[in-house]
C-alpha cells in the first residue's frame, strides 16, 4: 500500500512538472529590470560629499529643523564600531566631540564654474564647508545662498578647470511608478547608490513642514548623509533633492520624500539673480474640506480649500474671495486637497493675476486674484552678489536695494503715480542697523522726490563714506525721516 501511494504521489509530481512546462512554454518573456550602470558611471563625477561645521554657540540649529531630515551625525563610539572602522573599511566619521558640530550631507554638481545644490538644514548656520569630490579632491565651500522654507541652500567652489555637471529633468512630467535612483553618502558611505520606484507626486506634509513643497515620495533607501544628494530619472536627468524620510526610528522605513527639482532649481535662479526667493501669497486662511463642511454646504466631496478668513487689502480680498467659499482650482489647477493650495500659490510670481475657481452658495464662479509677495523667509542667508534685475537699483554704501512700485501698492498706500521706489532687499548693516525693512517705500532723498529707480539712482549717486543720507520712508499708514550715514573706512 505504502509503496503504491509513493508511486501514485511520483507520478502526480511528474505530470504537474510537465503542466508547468507546458504553461511557462504559453507565457510571455518578464521584461529585463533597467540596468542603472550607465547613468551611475556618468554622473557620479558630479555628485560631492558635504561636510558642514559649527561653533559650538551656533551648532544645533539644523539638528531642530527637521526630525526627519536626514544630516548624518556619526557613529556610536564603542569598541565595535572603532574597530570595523580600522580593520574593515568603514568610512571614518568624526570623533564623538567633532559629531557634536559636524553635519554631513550630499549634493550636487549644477555648473561648470562650481555652483553645487544642497539642502538648507545640512548647511544650516554653519561656520566652514567642504566638499569632497568623487576624485577625493577636497573644496572649501562658499554658502551663496539659502531658502529654508524650500530647504535649499546654493554652494560656491573654485576649481581648477571645468567640473563636471548633472543633467536637469523636468519633475513635473514624473509618474507613480518610474524607476529612480539615489547617489549620495549615507552614512558617511560615499557614493551609494540605491534604486526604487516613485511611490506618489505632489505630495504634501502640511503646514508644520515646508507647507509650499509637493515632495515627489518615493521607496528609494536613503538615510541619514543622504540629504541634499541628487534622486535620478531613468534618462540620468536630476527630478529631486533627497531631502527627507518618514521614520520613527530615524533610519529608513520605505518612505523617502525629494523636493522636485522644478523648485529646487527656481530657488537657485532667484538667489543668483536677486540674492532671495520670492513666492506669491493669495491672503487667506483656509482649512480642509471635512465632513462637517460637506453635510452643511450640500457638497458632493471633500476635495477643494475652504477659506476660513481673508486677509484685508490681500489679493483675494480685492477680488472678492469671501469666508466659507470652497476653492475648487487655482490657474486653471484643480484641488484635491488644501494642502494642494499653499504650492501652487508660492510659485506664483507676484504681480501675477491668476484665475481662482470658488464655489459659493452651490454656485461656482471665477475670479481673477492679483497675487502679492509673501514675506522673506527670516532664515534666509542671501545672495549679497546677485546681480541686480531689471527694473530694480542697489546701493552698496546705503546697504539697501529698491525696485518700481507697481500701481496696485500704489493705491493701496494712498500714492499718486511716479510716487517713491519700494525697498527689495536689505543688504548691509547701515540699512538694517537704521531699521528700514523690505517693504518700506522710499518717498524722498536728501528732500528731492523720488517716484523711479531712475530717480533713485540719481539721487544717490554722488553719496560719499562720512555724508548722511535723509530718506522720507513710509511703512503702511506712516512715513518718517530716517538719516543713513555712510561709514568712513580710512
Amino acid at each position: 500500500m505504502k509503496h503504491s501511494i509513493l508511486r501514485t504521489v511520483a507520478c502526480c509530481a511528474l505530470l504537474g512538472l510537465a503542466g508547468v512546462g507546458a504553461v511557462q512554454a504559453q507565457v510571455p518573456a518578464v521584461a529585463a529590470l533597467p540596468d542603472f550602470t550607465g547613468i551611475v558611471q556618468k554622473n557620479a563625477p558630479a555628485v560631492v560629499h558635504v561636510e558642514a561645521k559649527y561653533t559650538g554657540e551656533k551648532q544645533g540649529a539644523n539638528r531642530s529643523m527637521r526630525g526627519q531630515a536626514m544630516p548624518n551625525q556619526g557613529m556610536p563610539d564603542d569598541p565595535q564600531a572603532e574597530m570595523l572602522r580600522r580593520f574593515f573599511g568603514m568610512p571614518m566619521m568624526p570623533s564623538p566631540q567633532e559629531q557634536k558640530h559636524t553635519s554631513l550631507g550630499s549634493g550636487f554638481i549644477i555648473s561648470h564654474d562650481g555652483y553645487i545644490l544642497t539642502n538648507n538644514h545640512v548647511v544650516d548656520h554653519a561656520d566652514k564647508v567642504t566638499v569632497r569630490l568623487q576624485d577625493r579632491r577636497t573644496l572649501t565651500a562658499k554658502v551663496i545662498g539659502t531658502d529654508p522654507t524650500y530647504d535649499i541652500a546654493l554652494l560656491k567652489v573654485d576649481a581648477a578647470g571645468s567640473l563636471p555637471v548633472v543633467s536637469i529633468g523636468d519633475s513635473r512630467s514624473l509618474k507613480p511608478g518610474q524607476w529612480v535612483l539615489a547617489i549620495g553618502s549615507p552614512f558617511g558611505f560615499d557614493y551609494t547608490v540605491t534604486q526604487g520606484i516613485v511611490s506618489a507626486v505632489g505630495r504634501n506634509l502640511g503646514q508644520r513642514d515646508q507647507p509650499y513643497t509637493s515632495f515627489i515620495q518615493t521607496d528609494v533607501p536613503i538615510n541619514r548623509g543622504n540629504s541634499g544628494g541628487p534622486l535620478f530619472d531613468l534618462q540620468g536627468r536630476v527630478v529631486g533633492v533627497n531631502s527627507q524620510i518618514y521614520s520613527n526610528t530615524g533610519d529608513y522605513l520605505g518612505v523617502s520624500f525629494s523636493i522636485p527639482i522644478d523648485v529646487a532649481m527656481s530657488a537657485v535662479q532667484q538667489i543668483k539673480s536677486k540674492g532671495y526667493v520670492s513666492r506669491g501669497m493669495l491672503g487667506v486662511t483656509m482649512q480642509p474640506v471635512n465632513d462637517d463642511i460637506v453635510k452643511a454646504f450640500k457638497l458632493d466631496n471633500g476635495t477643494g480649500a475652504a477659506v476660513v478668513d481673508v486677509s484685508p487689502d490681500s489679493g483675494a480680498a480685492k477680488a472678492g474671495i469671501q469666508p466659507g467659499d470652497i476653492i475648487l482650482s487655482y490657474d486653471g489647477q484643480a484641488l484635491q486637497q488644501a494642502a494642494d493650495l499653499p504650492p501652487l500659490v508660492g510659485m506664483t510670481k507676484p504681480g501675477s493675476k491668476v484665475p481662482v475657481e470658488i464655489l459659493r452658495n452651490g454656485k461656482k464662479q471665477t475670479l481673477d486674484v492679483t497675487i502679492s509677495e509673501a514675506s522673506r523667509d527670516q532664515g534666509a542667508v542671501n545672495n549679497q552678489g546677485a546681480t541686480t534685475p531689471p527694473g530694480q537699483s542697489g546701493s552698496a554704501a546705503l546697504g539697501f536695494t529698491v525696485q518700481s512700485l507697481d500701481s496696485d501698492t500704489r493705491k493701496q498706500l494712498g500714492l499718486q503715480s511716479g510716487q517713491g521706489v519700494v525697498i527689495s532687499d536689505i543688504t548691509g548693516p547701515v540699512a538694517a542697523q537704521a531699521g528700514l525693512q523690505a517693504g518700506d517705500v522710499i518717498l524722498m532723498v536728501n528732500q528731492q522726490k523720488i517716484g523711479s529707480v531712475a530717480g533713485f539712482q540719481a539721487a544717490t549717486k554722488d553719496a560719499k563714506a562720512g555724508s548722511t543720507v535723509l530718506l522720507l520712508v513710509r511703512r503702511g499708514d506712516q512715513s518718517n525721516f530716517i538719516g543713513l550715514t555712510i561709514p568712513d573706512d580710512k
